[in-house]
């Protein structure tokens, strides 16, 4: 039986990383949950690449810091801030992908 990565976070969000980096993160309400996760490294490249579209090259790290309970992604962002077509500069509202995953 698979749960809702929304029900064993307490924060998932995303964020500006610079004009050509965007940073997402994903913060566990408690440490099993938290471990779960890393163990079954459940948020791995193939996934990530798979929900935004993007080659795993354009994937600069996936982070787990465990005294916060938390997993960081950086991606490359497809348009740099501020240039013309980009929808999001502060790139707050580029983690809803994530709400998806199923663990």
């Amino acid at each position: 039986m698979s749960v809702p990565l929304t029900e064993l976070a307490e924060v998932i969000r995303s964020k500006n990383s610079g004009p050509y980096e965007l940073t997402m993160d994903i913060i566990f309400k408690d440490f099993v949950s938290y471990e779960k996760v890393k163990q079954n490294r459940v948020i791995n490249k193939k996934l990530i690449s798979r929900l935004y579209q993007i080659p795993e090259g354009d994937i600069s790290s996936i982070i787990e810091f465990d005294p916060a309970r938390a997993i960081k992604i950086t991606i490359k962002r497809p348009i740099v801030a501020g240039a013309v077509g980009e929808s999001d500069v502060y790139g707050a509202q580029q983690h809803a992908p994530l709400l998806t995953i199923e663990v």
